[in-house]
């Protein structure tokens, strides 16, 4: 028996020790002068994770003093010795109250329950502002990070839905050892795509990019990750056949995501030739090449301004979707043995925060003091996170590439509810802290050319069928066959070469007879 309590006690106790020595430690440098007197504001549960992480030295130079609940049942508890002093309407009393006790609070910190609308978030990162508080928020322990680690309240954390819930094994299972080339890789949609790719254990990736800066930054951020992937990249511009032939014919890919494309809607209302160019010739040539060299889908990112489109962006997307619809039947019609490539394409509305929507403009706007500038009070939009819609993306992919081919090639995401962009505004000008319509003002423009108020997410003659996947639905467009699209393709051609903007408006209205865009 005392041989069995020796033994119990050299083994376990140094354990013990050990771990009492760096708590303590770590109270300490808690405690230090560094260290930054916070509120934790959220349910007592959320807060916990927050605790540990500072307990277990991942999170550092915080020195928790309290925590704002929006629970009732959490009152007058605490969590690892930390009292839950109020609710969120509490702040400033608890603020003053630290004062007048020589704490002076510098900085909150969100959990999730603190960022839902039913918290009025808003309202608190308002009040942050004026009381002089920095603002973080913990990551939800769902998104896939490696460490607890805080980060900046972003307009992403005050969308009006929650996000899907993504099946990340399905996505490892679909990407894990693939070759796979992400075409406008350098783009804030392709990027993401090549780091959740990289992320889920793909064994080659090839970034393909025009822009040269472009290229090099992601390049280097996928590399700085330490991923196993062998990550290459290549400056080729999808208007290039030739060249687009070559990279992939040396490369040899398993999966193609192609998201190249012109998407600035009155731009290209003045530009269309360009708009031709790349979002339909591109895509053809990417599809081609993807055909050509033995992928085995191609997935290419479209847009719900395709549907009964008013824009030459909506009717561009649109004819690159019908392409690789006919090309993906025609090529199932003679196959009779092994399922051939799958060409599908995903529909999504606007991303939070990518290149050229509306949250960097307005973001611009706030911080140079006003006025944000919203072209109608009316104007809805449907909204995804960059990482939901990529997740999404690869998520298609995965069904399409299925044993049993599915009869559908275009999928929609789901993105829940519209949300009026004034809306979104009044949101981004209250996450700065400021007060819309007394600190930021917000001015009406009118519409441009090419937009309307409502986007639509199937065409009326469009059936649609349940895949079995939370977050999408498939789309059952009718196909047209490929000599109907290669004669389209010729006349505009023929249309580009002459500059003959009623030619290729003519084209498009034959092809895709819902398109109301003006020619003039």
């Amino acid at each position: 028996m005392l041989y069995w309590f020796l033994q119990v006690a050299f083994l376990a106790g140094s354990r013990v020790v050990y771990r009492q020595f760096r708590y303590v430690r770590t109270q300490q440098y808690v405690r230090g002068e560094q260290s930054v007197p916070t509120l934790v504001l959220g349910r007592a549960a959320d807060a916990e994770v927050l605790l540990r992480a500072i307990e277990s030295g991942a999170v550092s130079r915080i020195r928790p003093v309290g925590i704002l609940s929006p629970s009732l049942a959490d009152r007058g508890q605490s969590m690892r010795g930390i009292p839950v002093v109020g609710s969120l309407d509490d702040l400033e009393q608890v603020v003053r109250d630290s004062e007048t006790r020589g704490t002076h609070i510098g900085r909150l910190i969100f959990t999730p329950s603190a960022l839902v609308p039913e918290a009025s978030p808003e309202s608190t990162l308002m009040r942050a502002r004026r009381l002089g508080l920095q603002t973080s928020r913990l990551p939800v322990l769902t998104e896939g990070g490696e460490a607890v680690q805080l980060a900046p309240v972003a307009v992403e954390d005050l969308l009006l839905r929650p996000s899907v819930t993504i099946d990340y094994r399905r996505l490892e299972n679909v990407v894990r050892g693939k070759s796979i080339i992400v075409t406008g890789g350098g783009g804030s949609i392709g990027a993401e795509i090549c780091d959740r790719v990289v992320t889920f254990g793909a064994a080659r990736l090839l970034v393909v990019e025009h822009s040269e800066v472009a290229l090099h930054t992601i390049t280097e951020a996928l590399r700085a990750k330490g991923a196993a992937a062998e990550i290459d990249g290549r400056i080729a511009d999808v208007r290039d056949r030739e060249r687009i032939m070559r990279v992939f014919a040396d490369f040899k890919p398993d999966i193609v995501f192609h998201a190249a494309a012109l998407k600035h809607v009155p731009l290209l209302e003045r530009d269309w030739g360009e708009g031709i160019k790349t979002n339909v010739f591109g895509s053809v040539n990417v599809i081609d090449a993807a055909v050509a060299t033995g992928a085995g889908a191609m997935v290419m990112i479209s847009t719900d301004k395709a549907i009964e489109p008013v824009s030459v962006l909506g009717a561009t997307k649109r004819l690159a979707e019908m392409y690789a619809q006919a090309i993906d039947a025609d090529l199932a019609r003679r196959s009779s043995a092994h399922p051939p490539i799958r060409l599908i394409a995903v529909r999504f509305g606007n991303v939070l925060a990518s290149n050229g929507s509306v949250v960097p403009k307005f973001k611009a706007q706030i911080e140079a003091g006003g006025p944000v500038t919203v072209t109608h009070p009316d104007m809805v939009r449907y909204f995804m996170t960059i990482r939901e819609a990529c997740d999404l993306v690869v998520t298609a992919a995965s069904h399409a590439l299925e044993t049993e081919r599915p009869d559908v090639s275009v999928y929609v995401l789901n993105m829940g509810q519209q949300v009026r962009i004034v809306e979104l505004a009044e949101r981004m000008i209250a996450l700065s802290g400021l007060e819309p319509g007394r600190d930021i003002e917000i001015k009406f423009t009118g519409i441009r050319p090419g937009e309307r108020l409502h986007e639509i997410v199937f065409a009326h003659n469009e059936p649609t069928a349940e895949i079995g996947i939370a977050g999408i639905v498939a789309a059952k467009p009718t196909n047209p066959s490929v000599e109907a699209m290669r004669r389209w393709l010729a006349t505009l051609e023929q249309g580009l070469a002459r500059n003959d903007r009623s030619v290729i408006y003519g084209v498009l209205r034959d092809a895709v007879p819902d398109f109301r865009g003006e020619a003039a």
